[in-house]
């Protein structure tokens, strides 16, 4: 069985990696299956550094469609024509694709046209805003897929609804654990860390990315003075990127110059994961930084009005907090307190997705 594992972006990267360590493994065992990585984006994209696949200990793409930035229609139909080409001159069995993105949606279409044997990974998540390109990406994906693998029971439920046939979904858990786990052993604790003399505990996470968030500049300054104000003396460590860097450095120059806050470097991954593993608390507007900090059981605010995810509310230690800085306040100040909910892992969240997925794959070639 010949596999290719299509990833849009850098944050796929971490839900592919057990994938391609449980390949290996269920080669070891003397069964049929290969794998091919191919990444939508260029050779030389900025990040992909090599730390990030030493840190997950696998390797680069071994094929780069070399589709770099433009609008969504732009990039899918880029990515439709690149891999189209990609799939005439390589047998290919299977295809899997992860996540929600244009590039994903794309690979998806070419894929059935083909006729190959379509997966999903992390199939059923849904914002029910049909306004959303990733919305439209995910109903797409889904409504094409020969297989489906859902997370937990919330994603399940939202393909039983939709319609899909029950022989096409499993309940997989969460691919991200995987790599946490496996990863557990290895986290290295960062240098700011020992700069700012902070223990374990000692401080509060941040993390930006919605450019809903980043673009207006005046609600992301109130929510900062929210977090000033509730978090008081305890520090926030914010590894941010581009964009989102430049906005609030300017907001704390021009407002917070008394804050908390201190903005870094966006770090590796062995030592972002020891920094959000190990603190008192995450803010955050990534879903998969709320569903780690679920598996590590810190207490975690997003920013956000949904998740893609409803188990790190329901039984983790997520709560919705939107772009609200009241609610914001009120949250962070139960954090640093102390008075947050009680949370427990989620079912199959327990590090052994990709090896379900790989016995799914074998018993239905």
């Amino acid at each position: 069985m010949n596999i290719c594992i299509l990833v849009g972006a850098r944050p796929n990267f971490m839900k592919v990696a057990p994938l391609i360590r449980a390949v290996n493994s269920a080669q070891k065992q003397g069964n049929d299956i290969n794998e091919t990585l191919v990444y939508a984006g260029v050779e030389n994209d900025n990040s992909l550094e090599d730390s990030l696949f030493e840190d997950l200990q696998t390797h680069r793409p071994d094929v780069y469609l070399g589709v770099g930035s433009g609008t969504l229609n732009e990039i899918t139909g880029k990515v439709m024509g690149e891999f189209e080409k990609y799939l005439a001159s390589n047998p290919t069995d299977l295809v899997i694709v992860v996540d929600d993105l244009a590039s994903t949606m794309a690979a998806a279409i070419v894929a059935k046209k083909q006729g190959l044997i379509l997966a999903h990974l992390v199939a059923g998540t849904r914002s029910f805003d049909i306004n959303m390109p990733k919305e439209i990406n995910r109903l797409v994906i889904d409504g094409l897929s020969d297989l489906l693998f859902t997370a937990g029971d919330g994603s399940f439920s939202v393909v039983c609804r939709e319609g899909a046939n029950m022989n096409k979904i499993y309940i997989v858990g969460n691919i991200l654990m995987d790599t946490l786990r496996f990863n557990l052993p290895r986290f290295e604790r960062p240098d700011i860390l020992k700069q700012k003399r902070l223990n374990d505990k000692q401080y509060i996470v941040f993390t930006l990315n919605r450019k809903v968030l980043i673009n207006d500049k005046e609600n992301l300054r109130s929510m900062m003075v929210a977090m000033q104000k509730a978090a008081s003396t305890t520090p926030i460590i914010a590894p941010l990127r581009k964009e989102a860097r430049k906005v609030v450095e300017e907001i704390l120059s021009e407002s917070l110059s008394s804050s908390p806050i201190y903005v870094v470097d966006p770090m590796p991954y062995l030592q972002f994961g020891y920094l959000t593993s190990h603190a008192k608390g995450v803010i955050t507007d990534s879903g998969n930084v709320a569903e780690e900090a679920t598996f590590n059981a810190v207490p975690c605010i997003t920013l956000n009005s949904y998740t893609e995810h409803i188990e790190t509310i329901r039984q983790g230690s997520n709560v919705l907090v939107g772009e609200d800085a009241g609610k914001l306040e009120d949250a962070l100040h139960d954090m640093i307190e102390g008075k947050w909910k009680n949370c427990s892992l989620p079912d199959r969240w327990d590090g052994r997705t990709a090896d379900r997925i790989i016995r799914i794959l074998l018993e239905n070639k």
